[in-house]
């Protein structure tokens, strides 16, 4: 059972709990195939893992309001019956969240629809670890990572978590610590997923973390 007092911790879930990569690439790959777009190599697929899908829509390819819609839609009709689970949990992270019941509130934050994330974490018996599970909505209206953790702090202290000075961002991508941030929330970037040293250093990640046994020791040092 989560605790409902102590430090807030907010966790990216892509990247950070789960690699989804696979998952991932291969739903992009399946809505380039629909439009007739090549795919782009291995290494540039690997920097869409973490930004909102419209992100990497607009941003990389360019495409229109109308095109990115029609990208998001045959995304999802491949992800939600196949590439949700493609997806495995990181090694220690079921330990570590073990550790941290009773010690910290835990919630998720992340740009991944609700809908999705809820699915996944409940796939890998995850889900009871959080008093709330935030992502983004299928509409498209709350997408960026600021929004999701404007989202979950209010869900939370609807449920009356405190969400005071005491919360910090766990995530693997410079989205997750522009974000938290936007809240003034410190981040610990973590160095299994899919973002590197230098681009949680320069986003301004307070802490880095190379395992999830190295990451718990940081949250106890800084007193958890």
């Amino acid at each position: 059972m989560f605790a409902t007092g102590g430090r807030l911790v907010l966790f990216d879930l892509d990247g950070t709990l789960t690699d989804s990569a696979l998952g991932i690439v291969n739903c992009v790959r399946y809505a380039l195939d629909d439009m007739g777009i090549p795919h782009p190599d291995d290494a540039t697929m690997r920097t869409f893992l973490g930004p909102p899908l419209a992100v990497t829509f607009a941003e990389h390819f360019g495409m229109t309001r109308a095109q990115i819609d029609h990208a998001v839609a045959k995304y999802r009709e491949r992800y939600h019956d196949v590439g949700l689970f493609e997806n495995d949990v990181y090694d220690g992270i079921p330990s570590l969240l073990d550790r941290l019941d009773g010690v910290a509130t835990m919630a998720v934050a992340t740009s991944k629809p609700t809908y999705s994330a809820t699915r996944i974490l409940e796939h890998f018996e995850l889900a009871s670890h959080f008093a709330f599970i935030g992502g983004s909505d299928l509409d498209g209206i709350r997408h960026d990572k600021a929004a999701v953790i404007a989202h979950t702090l209010a869900e939370l202290e609807a449920l009356g978590v405190a969400t005071g000075s005491d919360v910090v961002m766990v995530g693997d991508r410079e989205h997750d610590v522009h974000g938290a941030r936007a809240h003034g929330i410190d981040t610990i970037g973590v160095l299994w997923g899919y973002g590197d040293t230098a681009e949680l250093l320069d986003a301004g990640a307070i802490r880095l973390a190379q395992s999830p046994a190295d990451l718990l020791e940081v949250l106890q040092a800084q007193d958890l």
